[in-house]
């Protein structure tokens, strides 16, 4: 059953058999950053996926009925991490990746929570972060970890 509908988009909570679904689209929507960077390594781009999958803390985005990409936000400290956001080519720039960041925000708003995540030097996904109050808190030469905390309560 959906977690979340709308006319564009679906999400659902993932399963073990997600695994490789995900693994072959980070593979692929990554590559062009990490070959830019000299890092994409096929063998490691694929299992640094299988290592960190925990479908408990992931979803997978549904577009037109189809497996569309996948969201890993992870608790930690003082609230969560964006481990992975993983979006089909085919589907960038219609929304869904706005709609379902902020689908995700909404929830950590609404508990107060931090959410942090990590992404490559010179990635175009730094721009959506950046739109939905992500702002750098650390970088090197390959990654920017960025950080949005929630907004101030307006209620005295």
């Amino acid at each position: 059953m959906p977690v979340r509908t709308t006319q564009a988009w679906d999400l659902r909570p993932a399963t073990p058999g997600d695994l490789e679904d995900i693994v072959e689209l980070k593979a692929v929507v990554m590559r062009p950053d990490l070959v830019r960077l000299g890092r994409f390594d096929e063998h490691r781009a694929r299992q640094r996926v299988r290592d960190s999958y925990a479908p408990e803390h992931t979803s997978v985005i549904v577009v037109d009925g189809r497996f569309a990409g996948s969201v890993a936000l992870k608790p930690v400290g003082d609230g969560y991490f964006l481990e992975s956001f993983y979006l089909d080519e085919a589907v960038q720039g219609r929304g869904v990746g706005s709609g379902v960041l902020r689908h995700f925000l909404d929830r950590t708003d609404a508990e107060g929570a931090t959410v942090r995540l990590i992404v490559v030097q010179g990635s175009a996904a730094r721009r959506l972060y950046e739109r939905h109050g992500f702002v750098m808190e650390h970088e090197d030469p390959i990654d920017v970890t960025m950080v949005r905390r929630p907004p101030a309560d307006p209620s005295p």
